[in-house]
């Protein structure tokens, strides 16, 4: 059984869906202003690689995934480049989904936006203010944090500590609350800003009641899994929960998930804000985005993530290793004859390795511990496919396994037919040939232009196998 460490409980518990065979899943996407940074692919790959395990046990997953395209940050953004906020927001999604693809994270179910759901966001506060849980303040609309009785819930929070936090802050907006700690659900517009008419004038959304609509509307009131960063727990999850409950009298979600930082030199957490980030665009243009993928999702999403060379060039070689194994297995099961080997105890191995693959798996999605297996395997595998004697069947039946684990993490593996046409396979008949009389410079000579080709030769007992460079 699958067990998740649950944020709201600080406990490993049971996975138990709303229905049966089917996950509700919401995961906060990116408000887009920018580039995504490492940081924030790390969230997003993180809860791909979850999503893909939750598949892999065969459940259906409604995997919901928004875009914040209304915000302060995109508004100044959009005025330096000198283009409206929606023109500004739709690039850099486009760029998110570019950006995204090539780490091989699968788009979501629905990418909902918060300016296709104004007319919900209103109702929504709307339905707040008429249970008293908010109130219309000169053009803003506040909710009434104390009122909600559980708030501090998920980030374990006191409510007399928030407080004080709070009454430390001044400024004009502080002045139209009732009470420091409560936070906005409407902005009054600025002049020249964006904005939407409401019962309350002119203005845009609070980042938070975004969420909690997107999240109903295409979702329901109640949710499986809630998930994102863990900067993400304060205040904005916990709004969240005060403002969805408020509403529904409905508990918001059963599991709350929260992937650690990427982290740069003394364990700093990378941030836009901090000036410390590294955009995943920019590090795609230097590295294999396979490369940067497995790095992100080979570390438990719990854990934070070391962000440096020796991070990358671990993944590199791990990675290495993985389609070295996959080619020599591959190599091998073409020459094997399946009816002439015993393969029924190798095949029990195999359900060996599965059964600890799931069961790392199963632990809070320990990718760590999961990928540690993979390695066993291929270790096994490398071991199996050195043998006088080989099965297909036994063979056949490794491979589909490490591809299917390896989906899981993101990372496709490169196969003969996709790297082969027919250029190359003569090139390297042609070689077999020259050595075959002895004609070395030539063989050598054609070594070398395969190479050029991204295509590097081993000479091995059992023939020529390739692998690209």
């Amino acid at each position: 059984m699958i067990q998740i460490y649950n944020t709201l409980t600080r406990e490993k518990e049971t996975f138990v869906p709303l229905e049966e065979g089917k996950v509700k899943m919401y995961v906060c996407g990116p408000t887009v202003y920018n580039y995504i940074h490492i940081g924030n692919a790390r969230s997003t790959v993180a809860f791909d690689t979850v999503r893909k395990y939750l598949e892999y046990r065969g459940f259906d997953v409604n995997y919901v995934s928004n875009f914040t395209d209304v915000d302060d940050k995109i508004i100044r953004s959009a005025q330096e480049e000198g283009i409206s906020p929606q023109e500004l927001a739709a690039k850099y999604i486009q760029a998110f989904k570019e950006d995204t693809g090539a780490l091989n994270v699968k788009p979501a179910t629905v990418h909902p936006q918060v300016v296709d759901h104004m007319t919900y966001i209103i109702e929504f506060i709307e339905e707040l203010i008429a249970k008293d849980f908010a109130y219309e303040s000169e053009g803003d609309v506040y909710y009434r944090t104390r009122k909600f009785k559980n708030y501090g819930q998920l980030s374990h929070q006191a409510i007399d500590e928030l407080e004080i936090g709070a009454s430390q802050r001044t400024g004009t907006e502080q002045d139209k609350k009732e009470d420091p700690l409560d936070f906005a659900l409407w902005k009054s517009a600025k002049e020249g800003e964006i904005s939407w008419d409401s019962p309350w004038g002119a203005g845009r959304p609070g980042w938070h009641i975004e969420c909690s609509v997107m999240a109903s509307k295409h979702l329901g009131d109640t949710i499986d899994i809630h998930a994102g960063g863990e900067d993400l727990q304060f205040p904005h999850h916990e709004n969240e929960i005060a403002q969805s409950e408020a509403k529904t009298g409905k508990k918001f979600a059963n599991y709350w998930m929260h992937n650690g930082f990427v982290t740069v030199g003394d364990g700093e957490k990378m941030s836009k804000s901090l000036g410390n980030f590294v955009t995943a665009h920019e590090l795609m243009q230097q590295v294999d985005p396979m490369i940067i993928r497995f790095a992100l999702a080979t570390t438990q999403y719990r854990r934070p993530i070391p962000f440096n060379e020796a991070t990358i060039k671990d993944a590199e070689n791990n990675l290495a290793r993985l389609q070295t194994a996959f080619d020599n297995a591959s190599f091998r099961q073409a020459q094997a004859e399946a009816e002439l080997v015993s393969d029924a105890e190798d095949l029990s191995t195999l359900a060996d390795f599965e059964e600890q693959f799931v069961a790392a798996m199963d632990d809070d999605f320990n990718t760590a511990n999961g990928i540690t297996v993979v390695y066993d395997l291929i270790k096994w595998l490398n071991q199996y496919s050195e043998r006088d004697a080989v099965s297909q069947v036994v063979l056949a039946a490794a491979l589909e396994k490490l591809t299917n684990w390896l989906v899981i993490f993101g990372v496709s593996l490169n196969t003969q037919a996709e790297l082969l046409d027919e250029e190359i396979e003569q090139l390297i008949n042609e070689r077999n040939e020259a050595r075959s009389a002895k004609n070395f410079s030539r063989s050598d000579e054609i070594r070398d232009l395969l190479k050029e080709q991204g295509i590097i030769l081993e000479d091995t007992p059992q023939g020529v196998r390739w692998r690209r460079s």
